[in-house]
């Protein structure tokens, strides 16, 4: 028999590494569950996902900033100063006076300013906003996918519990008939008491077996309700999910996730030739002043300037060429990680494909060891029948069946396991 002990360390894994997830329980569930549903759940119940709204909200409001950043500009200003001097002119003209400028003096006006430059570099910051958005919206993604690996763990698990469960349950029935017929005997007086004791006290061990697979599957259960937001009833059972074809070719969200990586360096890129853009801009300004745009009348008056303005800064060149190069390392740091990610991920495929072929060859004959132990079991029943044979005897072929069923149970699970972990880790399948 197989020990049921061995699925504790996946539960303890499957605990640790699941604190994040909420334990918010939707509704109870007893009906059939399949893993599909299980990965969907597993995603909208997750905590996580919450956070793709809100960069999604984040990014809305940069967008709009950015757009009001290019929006006229009004800009209200005022100044009262008294100084030692004034503008003077150095002679008198005849039947002339020339006014005196008061030493204190006033102005207040507003300007408005609309940047040339600004409406231009506009649809850029735009695009380096998104492609920001869509890498930090990826890197949930990513996260998210992590969820398929322990789903699976859980999931076939419980398929693996509820398989042994069958198993021992048509072990039962053997033991059953084994009793009937050690009674018959020990009525007509050719066996002892004792035989069918024994294969009575072996019925209550499986029974026993029976109930510890039950207590198994119902902490199992109880973790992967925890998952998927739903609380799950013990009898609750699991759909055998369908075989897959698969193929080795890679499809993972951490290869989009480097790809959006790359978008958003190429726009910056483009950013730091813009800051090296002469910013040009329309402006108007007007108010009042003492004295206003004429220096020689000292009267309080209205005034009004409208014009092109430029604005270049150069400083900019200094460290347009290093920030270019930290943009291409920082291009060149993706393309390695890229690199080490698809090689540890063709590692683990090649892993993964030798454990299939294992468990597709161990299939090929778990069959044809289930019929000849069975033909040793039946032989062993009628030689119990006829005394023959010891109560020792069929429970020996009993457990041999038993045996040969519960590893043809755990390899169809594990072939099953190592086909949607294989699809897990290539990120497609084909049906």
């Amino acid at each position: 028999m197989i020990k049921v002990n061995v699925f504790t360390k996946v539960l303890s894994f499957i605990l640790f590494t699941g604190l994040g997830i909420s334990f918010a329980f939707a509704q109870t569930t007893a009906g059939n569950l399949s893993l599909e549903e299980c990965y969907s759940l597993a995603r909208s119940n997750y905590p996580l996902i919450k956070q793709q709204d809100l960069i999604s909200k984040t990014n809305e409001f940069s967008l709009d900033n950015a757009q009001k950043a290019v929006m006229p500009q009004l800009t209200v200003a005022g100044q009262a100063t008294h100084q030692s001097d004034v503008t003077s002119m150095p002679i008198k003209l005849p039947n002339m006076e020339i006014p005196t400028i008061s030493k204190s003096q006033y102005k207040v006006y507003a300007e408005l300013t609309q940047s040339l430059t600004g409406l231009v570099n506009l649809k850029d910051q735009k695009e380096s906003l998104n492609a920001n958005t869509a890498v930090e919206n990826q890197k949930v993604e990513v996260e998210m996918y992590k969820l398929k690996e322990r789903i699976n763990n859980l999931y076939f698990a419980i398929l693996l519990l509820e398989k042994q469960k069958e198993q021992i349950e048509l072990s039962i029935q053997d033991l059953q008939s084994g009793i009937e017929k050690m009674e018959t005997a020990v009525a007509n007086g050719v066996a002892l008491r004792s035989s069918a004791s024994n294969l009575k006290a072996e019925k209550l061990k499986a029974d026993q077996r029976i109930t510890e697979l039950e207590f198994n599957k119902k902490a199992y259960l109880e973790v992967l309700g925890v998952m998927i937001g739903q609380k799950l009833d013990p009898k609750a059972r699991l759909q055998t999910p369908s075989s897959l074809q698969l193929n080795n070719e890679i499809h993972r969200p951490e290869q989009t996730l480097f790809s959006l990586q790359r978008k958003s360096l190429d726009v910056q890129n483009k950013l730091i030739d813009n800051k090296s853009l002469p910013q040009f801009s329309l402006f108007v300004q007007g108010g009042v002043g003492q004295p206003a745009l004429n220096m020689l009348n000292p009267e309080t008056q209205g005034f009004y300037i409208a014009g092109l303005r430029l604005a270049w800064n150069l400083n900019s060149f200094y460290t347009q060429k290093n920030e270019k190069n930290i943009i291409r390392n920082n291009q060149r740091i993706l393309d390695v990680q890229e690199e080490t990610f698809l090689f540890n991920t063709k590692m683990n495929l090649n892993q993964q494909q030798t454990e299939l072929s294992k468990y597709q060859e161990l299939l090929k004959t778990d069959q044809e060891i289930i019929d000849l132990r069975e033909q040793v079991k039946n032989s062993t029943l009628n030689q119990l029948n006829y005394g023959t044979a010891t109560s020792n005897d069929y429970l020996i072929s009993v457990n041999v069946v038993e045996q040969a069923k519960q590893n043809l149970a755990l390899h169809e699970v594990q072939l099953l396991m190592a086909q949607y972990n294989l699809q897990t880790t290539t990120g497609k399948a084909e049906n």
